[in-house]
């Protein structure tokens, strides 16, 4: 199976272990990825901002960047209901305006065969024990969109509790927000911050070494708040952890 590779703009800037991980985990899968070098942002930024006419721009060039493979992958769930979610509606509302449907029929192809990464593993694969080791102690976060835009539910879960040597514990308020939501935390600080403090004193109530989740931006806020609040914990992508083996360990 040929897929592409989304890795999202976080990711490329400031985490682009979690996508050699990725890269890593399906072709230990057996499915050849791509990364087209001509993908940019989503436009989730800028649509979540109040500029959605900016961001149909970046829409069309993803279209245009992924629109020929058999499915795009990214380790992001933010980015994958961007595309799943707000691209239909994008897509409506220019209708709506009289714009005619230019944008809908181009936008169309791809928001069925976009997976955030562990919807393809389950989905699509049709595994969960995908050959990983991880000594650890862990514990899990839903991010927001994760759990309520893309409907992740047990498979992240289901893919942990395949993992040899990890331990997963639950986390209390797993499914309350970390606090980071994009732009929220910078127009809502003092909230941000709050919310932020909430998760990581749940997640060090646990006792994991570890608290991994499917998204890299609300990871980004919670070590930040980890490494403030001197927790000893660290966040880890579920990627890196799953791309994890006894032969290659991630430490």
């Amino acid at each position: 199976m040929r897929v592409a590779l989304f890795l999202t703009c976080v990711n490329d800037t400031l985490y682009p272990d979690t996508g050699r991980a990725v890269v890593k985990l399906l072709t230990r899968l057996g499915v050849h990825v791509d990364f087209p070098m001509d993908q940019t942002c989503c436009g989730q930024a800028h649509y979540n901002t109040g500029y959605r006419h900016q961001a149909e721009p970046l829409a069309r060039k993803f279209s245009d960047v992924f629109g020929g493979y058999e499915a795009i992958v990214t380790p992001s769930g933010s980015c994958g209901a961007m595309v799943r979610e707000l691209y239909p509606r994008m897509g409506e509302r220019a209708r709506a305006e009289g714009r005619g449907d230019t944008l809908a029929r181009t936008l169309a192809p791809v928001v069925p065969k976009t997976y955030e990464l562990t919807e393809f593993l389950v989905d699509v694969l049709g595994v969960t024990d995908v050959g990983a080791y991880y000594p650890h102690k862990v514990t899990y976060h839903p991010t927001c969109h994760g759990l309520r835009g893309l409907g992740l539910g047990e498979r992240p879960r289901r893919l942990l509790q395949a993992v040899k040597g990890l331990e997963l514990v639950e986390l209390p308020g797993a499914e309350e927000c970390c606090g980071f939501g994009g732009t929220f935390a910078v127009k809502n600080s003092d909230v941000s911050a709050a919310m932020g403090r909430d998760k990581v004193r749940n997640a060090e109530s646990t006792g994991a070494e570890v608290l991994c989740a499917a998204d890299n931006s609300c990871l980004m806020h919670i070590g930040g708040t980890m490494a403030r609040l001197r927790t000893g914990m660290r966040p880890v992508h579920i990627a890196e952890i799953l791309a994890s083996t006894e032969e290659e360990p991630l430490v």
